[in-house]
């Protein structure tokens, strides 16, 4: 049997409700992940993947229902989470005058990192990102591919115990997101969490563990890919997305276009 700790959820919500003004985006979520677990957490435009996000980070000031994040409340423990969690935004603002040295410098200082352990890690995080001969050049020189490195090199550089990330392939070009595939399954079976959100559907369908689809801030499905797949007798994790969050005026808005267009 595991300890407290271990059996405790790595992320957990009951009943999470958040509004903005007085337009409810998040309705009554109750989810938990369990440690190791890849998670894919899906969902369209505005289906509340971002809020969700937000709240566990603790980047949100009010919301109904509980959220933990470790055991963690983020309302009064935001600091100590933010200490044991990594996170790569989809839209990420770096300092572009900043090198690549500089920036992992700052965040293994934020993370009050022994100075050894911090160029350990970024050594072997920055090699294996093809990034070690680029060390000196400046962020804003950077392609999107090598930002979107840097980012995930900045996420794992004090090994987090949750992982949030929202888009992390982006920009990168193919070998560069098999190796992230690979390191995330490898990073699972070493006992961390991954909390993955995008719209990359076959990339999601590939790595996660689990799959949790979320339609205007309720969870629609939840379950491994077979089980979702065999439930609902889709073929793809595409047409089970399509399945459950379909307007049903996808043919009437098409047409529309395309009249604008002629």
């Amino acid at each position: 049997m595991g300890s407290a700790e271990e059996l405790t959820p790595a992320v957990e919500l009951r009943g999470f409700t958040k509004r903005y003004a007085g337009r409810c985006v998040v309705n009554d979520l109750h989810l938990a992940v369990q440690r190791g677990q890849i998670v894919g957490y899906l969902g369209r435009n505005g289906a509340g993947k971002s809020t969700t996000i937000k709240a566990l980070m603790g980047f949100l000031d009010s919301w109904e229902g509980e959220v933990r994040v470790l055991g963690l409340d983020p309302r009064t423990q935001a600091t100590e989470i933010k200490a044991l969690v990594g996170y790569v935004p989809e839209n990420a603002a770096l300092y572009e005058q900043l090198t690549v040295a500089e920036h992992v410098l700052l965040v293994a200082r934020l993370f009050a990192l022994d100075a050894v352990v911090a160029r350990t890690r970024a050594e072997s995080l920055l090699a294996g990102f093809d990034l070690l001969d680029r060390v000196d050049a400046r962020i804003g020189s950077l392609s999107k591919g090598m930002r979107q490195k840097l980012l995930i090199t900045s996420a794992l550089l004090h090994a987090p115990k949750v992982l949030f990330l929202d888009e992390p392939l982006s920009g990168l070009d193919a070998h560069a997101a098999v190796l992230v595939k690979k390191l995330l399954r490898a990073m699972a079976d070493r006992g961390m969490t991954i909390f993955y959100s995008s719209h990359a559907l076959d990339v999601v369908q590939q790595v996660c563990d689990r799959i949790i689809i979320l339609d205007e801030g309720k969870v629609v499905a939840a379950g491994s890919y077979d089980e979702l797949a065999r439930t609902n007798g889709a073929r793809n994790l595409e047409g089970l997305f399509t399945q459950l969050t379909d307007r049903g005026d996808e043919e009437s808005r098409l047409a529309h276009i395309l009249q604008g267009l002629s």
